[in-house]
């Protein structure tokens, strides 16, 4: 079983970017921790990170035949990429989407998702650990 991380705009800054909401652990450090519990559930795992909205769709357009889900954090683009939302609905490989912080709790814009709909679940709120508890989530829907 192999799953893809896709991370989106400015995921790369944690631990620079409002710590307050973010938290103050690397981008690398949560990487590490991903591909630790990756390891720990004995399943393959590819990161990847990108700013930029066609990155993230061709990304999503490699998977199919290669990964058997996804985990993302489309950050901003969640709230209003509709070529995301196009993408995860056209590689129908269980998607989960991410988020670090309840975004529900956070500004207006932030309490809609375009990509929700089109994804398995979300998880969010649990600052990193949303990404591992997103990732036994999918390794349990997809065994």
């Amino acid at each position: 079983m192999n799953i893809l991380v896709i991370h989106g705009p400015n995921l790369n800054l944690l631990g620079q970017r409002e710590p307050g909401i973010y938290g103050e652990e690397t981008f690398e450090k949560l990487n590490s921790d991903i591909m630790e519990k990756a390891a720990s559930l004995g399943v393959g795992c590819e990161i990847y990170q990108s700013n930029h909205e066609g990155g993230i769709i061709d990304k999503l357009h490699e998977a199919i035949g290669k990964f058997d889900g996804v985990l993302i954090n489309a950050g901003a683009y969640t709230h209003y990429s509709y070529a995301i939302m196009d993408a995860i609905s056209a590689i129908k490989i269980p998607c989960i989407e991410v988020h670090i912080s309840n975004v529900d709790s956070r500004e207006e814009f932030r309490k809609i998702s375009l990509i929700g709909p089109v994804c398995r679940a979300t998880v969010s709120g649990f600052g990193r650990n949303s990404y591992l508890l997103a990732m036994d989530g999918l390794v349990g829907l997809l065994k």
